[in-house]
């Protein structure tokens, strides 16, 4: 099983995505990991991470990866749930790490739609319940800038395909969630 989960920033997507991992874990068996990609730099986000933490509570396994989401994938034990919180993330750390210091280079987008292609794949194989969360961030005019213009195609370019691979997709405002697909339930 896959989720896509999106929303605005604050919106309640991450309450929301904890709620269905910790629904469909209980349904399963199995460990309940917490896949973060944030990268703790700061102290505002160290502060952040711990108030996340602290909200979720007990009984999750804490990985921590910025980018390389089969790495992390690979220490998930067979048929246990894992939620990756965010896309978002991810893909600007993806893009713009001194790794890919070029800005955004074609290559670093080939490798990130692979991954996440990979990271799918391999979840459905092994039976790993997948809640995978990210901001909606293209609602607005586009941007001039070109370079942000650039990261917001790659990043609706991996949300179209988690939508498409997920067996549901929901997107949460102002803490409701709207499920726009549902496994089974067709819609017009």
């Amino acid at each position: 099983m896959i989720a896509f989960i999106s929303g605005g920033a604050r919106s309640g997507k991450s309450t929301h995505a904890e709620a269905l991992a910790r629904r469909w874990q209980a349904e399963r068996g199995g460990a309940r990991y917490y896949l973060a990609t944030a990268m703790s730099g700061s102290d505002e986000w160290q502060a952040r991470i711990g108030r996340h933490r602290q909200a979720r509570g007990e009984g999750w396994i804490t990985l921590e990866e910025p980018v390389d989401l089969i790495a992390a994938l690979e220490r998930v034990e067979t048929g246990s749930t894992l939620l990756l919180d965010c896309l978002t993330l991810w893909a600007s750390q993806l893009l713009y790490s001194s790794e890919h210091a070029s800005h955004a280079s074609e290559l670093a987008e080939v490798q990130g739609i692979a991954m996440i292609e990979r990271l799918l794949a391999e979840a459905r194989r092994r039976d790993v319940a997948l809640v995978i969360v990210s901001n909606d961030v293209n609602e607005g005019m586009p941007p001039e800038d070109a370079e942000v213009w650039r990261y917001l195609a790659f990043l609706q370019r991996v949300h179209r395909l988690v939508a498409q691979e997920a067996d549901e997709v929901i997107q949460v405002m102002a803490g409701l969630p709207q499920v726009w697909k549902r496994r089974g339930e067709e819609r017009s």
